[in-house]
C-alpha cells in the first residue's frame, strides 16, 4: 500500500469522526457525539484530531501482549458506553513514538485529556469507580 493510499484512508477516518461529532446523537446510541465504543487510534494524526474533537477523553496506551491491559478491557468498554468521555485505545507497539511523546513506561497506563490537554495519568489496572470518578470530575 502506498503512502497516498494510507492517507487517504486516514483523511477518510478523520472526516468519519468529525461527521459523527457534528451528527450529535445517533441511532447507534451516542451521547452528544461521543462514541460509545472504544475508539482505536494509529498515529499521531488519529490521536490528536480524536484528542481535539472531545471535552474529555480517556486514553488506553495498552498492548495485546499484556495480561492485566486484557482485564482492563471490559471496564474500557463500560466506561465508552456508560461516561459522556471519549474511549480511545492505543496500541503501544504499533504506535511507539505516541508512546514515547506521552512518556508512556508500562501498561496498561491510562490517560485522561480534557479540552485536549492531558490532565490525569493513572498506570495499572483501576477499578470502573476510580475511572468514573476521574471523568466525571472533568466533566463537571
Amino acid at each position: 500500500m502506498s503512502d497516498e493510499e494510507l492517507e487517504a484512508i486516514r483523511q477518510q477516518k478523520r472526516d468519519d469522526l468529525s461527521e459523527k461529532v457534528e451528527r450529535g446523537a445517533s441511532e447507534n446510541g451516542e451521547s452528544a457525539g461521543v462514541p460509545s465504543e472504544p475508539v482505536y487510534v494509529n498515529g499521531a494524526t488519529e490521536f490528536e484530531d480524536v484528542i481535539s474533537s472531545y471535552d474529555v477523553v480517556l486514553v488506553d496506551f495498552y498492548a495485546d501482549w499484556c495480561g492485566p491491559c486484557k482485564m482492563l478491557e471490559p471496564t474500557v468498554k463500560k466506561l465508552a458506553a456508560d461516561t459522556d468521555a471519549a474511549i480511545v485505545k492505543v496500541d503501544i507497539d504499533q504506535n511507539q513514538q505516541l508512546a514515547m511523546q506521552y512518556q508512556v513506561r508500562g501498561v496498561p497506563t491510562v490517560m485522561v485529556f480534557a479540552n485536549g490537554q492531558p490532565a490525569e495519568r493513572l498506570v495499572g489496572v483501576r477499578g470502573y469507580e476510580d475511572y468514573e470518578r476521574v471523568i466525571d470530575s472533568l466533566l463537571a
